[in-house]
């Protein structure tokens, strides 16, 4: 079975919403998780703090550096994703569109790359 990256996109506004008016939305999110689990389907997932905790590692020269904040610079950044099993692109997307629901939130759905032989 191929693994999927199944990535929620969030703004900084999203990160600004009452706890109150957020636990609808991680029940949702628990429950589908569950179905998730329940499937066989779970390998693994997890929510991201706000973009202001990141630092960006860059090891590419001769000395790091670390700078604090994204790479990018971006209105949408990686909020969660979950990474999941399953046997082809229409059964990655239908979870897909089951997490879009719970989270409130747009879903891109990617494939691992398969390891050489």
């Amino acid at each position: 079975m191929t693994q999927y990256l199944l990535s929620v996109h969030s703004s900084t506004e999203d990160y600004e919403v009452d706890m109150e008016e957020m636990q609808p939305v991680f029940e949702a999110v628990e429950r589908f998780n569950q179905e998730v689990r329940d499937a066989g389907a779970w390998v693994f997932a997890g929510g991201l703090q706000p973009i202001e905790s990141a630092t960006t590692v860059d090891g590419t020269g001769g000395e790091v550096l670390y700078t604090d904040g994204p790479f990018a610079e971006s209105k949408e950044y990686l909020g969660g994703f979950w990474v999941i099993e399953a046997p082809d692109l229409d059964v990655a997307l239908a979870w897909a569109a089951k997490g879009s629901q719970a989270c409130r939130g747009k879903v891109e759905v990617r494939p691992f790359q398969e390891e050489p032989a």
